[in-house]
């Protein structure tokens, strides 16, 4: 049986269904016309798959650390990067006061809609995924290659259980991407200092052995 929802009134904000509104109809009707076991596991990939990204950074943080110090600074900054795109996710979300389609489109979604002033776009999960894929590319490229499979994934599963519109995710994976991506090339072509300074001070031990 699939998981629904009692739809909820949107609070005064902006309608973005008029942008793709209906290609979200029609993922949302998929998602209710799929086996439910796997209406399950994008559900719970939706809401716990941002962990991935963490295990991730972790195994890179661990391997560069035993390899290279100048790419072992990379992987600490990482989680930091991925952070800073999200309070601009935020900034910008709390800007647009972009309805939740959910609201606006009065439609049953696998995932519970939001009360009213929890805003649509862009999408946070979409944005911490793109930002930690990029920063994982500079620790890794075997790593940044599956948290950019992972983040694509994550950003869809978001439109399946009813939580945005596509134009929502974009714009996610867009912000994500570009915040972490300029500071990404800041930190490596200032990781020789960093790694200097580091080994200097009592932070040693997270870029060596």
């Amino acid at each position: 049986m699939h998981t629904t929802a009692t739809t909820i009134t949107a609070a005064p904000g902006y309608d973005g269904s008029g942008i793709d509104g209906n290609v979200y109809r029609d993922v949302v009707d998929a998602a209710h016309g799929a086996p439910s076991w796997l209406d399950s596991l994008v559900s719970a990939f939706s809401t716990y798959g941002l962990v991935l990204f963490a295990v991730l950074m972790l195994i890179g943080w661990w391997r560069a650390r035993t390899q290279d110090a100048q790419q072992a600074v990379k992987a600490p900054a990482a989680p930091v990067l991925t952070v800073i795109a999200f309070a601009v996710s935020t900034v910008v979300k709390q800007a647009v006061h972009e309805n939740r389609p959910c609201q606006s489109l009065h439609v049953i979604t696998l995932e519970a809609c939001p009360q009213p002033g929890d805003w649509s776009f862009p999408s946070n999960h979409a944005t911490l995924a793109a930002a930690a894929a990029v920063a994982l590319w500079f620790v890794s490229t075997r790593l940044g290659a599956v948290a950019t499979g992972i983040a694509l994934a994550m950003a869809a599963s978001r439109v399946w259980v009813g939580a945005h519109y596509p134009h929502d995710i974009l714009a996610g994976l867009a912000i994500g991407a570009i915040v972490a991506l300029p500071l990404a090339l800041l930190l490596s072509r200032q990781a020789q200092t960093l790694a200097a300074l580091f080994g200097r001070t009592r932070l040693r031990p997270l870029i060596s052995t």
